[in-house]
């Protein structure tokens, strides 16, 4: 799968185009506006900016940063790799996810469920023809259940936020970088370096990612055989990796398929971004639809 696109300037989401200045607004490649702020009134993705949940965002990644060792993610991935936990269709887990809020976000306070179809209709109207890309937004935080109860209710920290390699240096682009000189592998000389234990272009397949809700959902995809294509499983494990398609950074570590599915990851990513506002959307409306693409790329129930 090709596709060409503008390659945006590093800081700049791609795809975005400043309309009238007059009216000061900003439009996607298929017309979906972009809202100028988020939930709180504040610009995207500003972590400094003294607002109603900064200091609890902050305090969310000093606890992330310090805590997200190689060894946990190994522990992490070898524990809810098993899928074991429950089994329910997508639908069921998009309803689990109502009471779920997520703090490491300083845009967004609405339930999850709320989001996951924000992205998916906006994703939709700019390119109906990509189903595929319509569930993909619909899916991609559907990890975010390790919250719950019944799958061992993990704290905020190993479920959200930003995530990163391990195994090899922290990069300084990683927001609230300075705490991880808290962490174990920060000193460790095995994994403190550029490379780490990675080689030159060994693949982002071949890399761990911090644990989280990114990296789960990647697991029960590929476990449940799902017949989404490769760029559809990128966008959902690398979805929250901003220092790579934001900041540009880590690239010394991807090959050509990666080059390739980043391509589709930065449009998708100016929808999971710029769609959290104030718009709500009518969930039994858009529900038959969604669940005719469930149909058509999952099993009616899925291992988790």
């Amino acid at each position: 799968m090709t596709i060409l696109i503008d390659q945006p300037e590093l800081g700049v989401e791609a795809g975005v185009n400043k309309l009238d200045n007059a009216d000061n607004e900003l439009v996607l490649d298929g017309g979906f506006v972009v809202p100028q702020t988020n939930s709180f009134g504040h610009t995207f993705r500003d972590y400094h900016v003294e607002s109603e949940r900064q200091q609890g965002v902050e305090n969310f990644y000093r606890t992330n940063h310090i805590n997200q060792t190689s060894d946990f993610v190994k522990r992490m991935r070898t524990e809810y790799g098993k899928l074991n936990k429950m089994e329910m269709g997508i639908w069921e887990c998009c309803e689990l996810l109502n009471d779920v809020i997520d703090e490491s976000d300083p845009d967004l306070d609405e339930p999850q469920i709320e989001h996951l179809l924000q992205t998916a209709e906006a994703i939709r109207k700019d390119y109906p023809n990509e189903d595929w890309m319509h569930l993909t937004g619909l899916i991609h935080d559907l990890g975010k259940v390790l919250l719950h109860p019944g799958f061992g209710e993990l704290p905020q920290w190993a479920v959200v936020g930003d995530t990163f390699p391990v195994g090899c240096a922290f990069d300084k682009s990683i927001v609230h970088h300075k705490y991880f000189e808290e962490n174990p592998d920060y000193h460790n000389s095995d994994y403190n370096t550029k490379y780490g234990v990675y080689s030159e272009g060994c693949g982002l397949n071949n890399v761990m990612m911090s644990w989280g809700h990114d990296d789960y959902m990647y697991l029960v995809a590929k476990g449940n055989n799902t017949t989404l294509p490769p760029a559809a499983l990128f966008i959902i494990r690398y979805h929250s990796f901003y220092a790579l398609h934001k900041s540009g950074a880590y690239r010394h570590l991807m090959n050509e398929e990666d080059t390739e599915n980043l391509k589709w990851l930065q449009i998708f990513n100016k929808y999971d971004l710029y769609s959290k506002s104030k718009v709500r959307i009518d969930v039994e409306k858009v529900k038959p639809y969604y669940l005719s693409l469930t149909e058509k790329y999952f099993p009616a129930k899925l291992r988790w």
